[in-house]
This record gives C-alpha cells, sequence and structure tokens, in this order.
C-alpha cells in the first residue's frame, strides 16, 4: 500500500483543507504549550488545580489533534462533515453559554463568528455548495 498525501485539488477542498489546518494548529498549542494556549482561550489555571493543564494537553488538544490531523491526512467528506459539526456545536454550545450563563461578551461574539467560519468551510464542502 502507497500512501501519497493527498493535496486539496478543487475549491472547497481548498477551504475545508483550511479549517482543517486551523483545527489542527489550536490542537498543535494545547498540546505544546497549554498555557499560552489557554491565555489565548482566556481560561485560568488555579495554583491549586494545576492538573487541569493536563485536561488541555490532553483532551481539548486530542480532539483538535486527532480530527484535524484525520481530515487533512484521509482528505474525505465524511471527516470534514465530521469536522464542521464539531465546530458548529462549538458554536452551539457557546451561544447557550451566552444566553443561560451572563457570558455576553466582545470575545464570545469573535469567537462565535470564528466558530461558525470553521463549521462552514468544511461542510460546505462536504455538502457539495463549493465544489
Amino acid at each position: 500500500m502507497e500512501f501519497a498525501f493527498p493535496w486539496p485539488m478543487s475549491q472547497g477542498e481548498w477551504l475545508a483543507w483550511s479549517s482543517a489546518v486551523v483545527t489542527l494548529l489550536l490542537g498543535l498549542l494545547l498540546f505544546l504549550a497549554p498555557g499560552l494556549g489557554f491565555r489565548i482561550l482566556r481560561l485560568q489555571v488555579r495554583p491549586e488545580k494545576a492538573a487541569a493543564i493536563a485536561e488541555g494537553r490532553g483532551r481539548m488538544s486530542g480532539f483538535y489533534l486527532g480530527l484535524g490531523l484525520c481530515s487533512i491526512l484521509l482528505a474525505q467528506p465524511l471527516l470534514y462533515m465530521a469536522l464542521g459539526f464539531s465546530w458548529l456545536f462549538t458554536a452551539f454550545g457557546r451561544l447557550l453559554s451566552m444566553m443561560s450563563d451572563s457570558a455576553n461578551t466582545p470575545f464570545n461574539w469573535a469567537s462565535i463568528v470564528v466558530e461558525l467560519v470553521l463549521a462552514a468551510l468544511p461542510l460546505a464542502f462536504a455538502f457539495g455548495f463549493v465544489p
């Protein structure tokens, strides 16, 4: 079996691939430098709860790295669909938090826009809206 890197060939693949690359980079940031990643995401680790860094390296980065890397290496429409829906549910969770947890801040509005864009790019390709 021969392995070849599936380079994006169409406009839609480039859009989906771009979302996967951003996801992978966010996962790498949380995996290699969780403190910096937490500061960018505006999360704070308490000194008495230092095990929270393990959550950034394990749980948070694991999903970003796994889904982003699989989407890039395998370039299958169903993986891009999973990537898009993951970002869409991330945006939905943030919206619920904004409505029910009094988290209506400019940072959350900017984040939800970024998350919706990262969701729309692979979903547009997976559903055939962009060839």
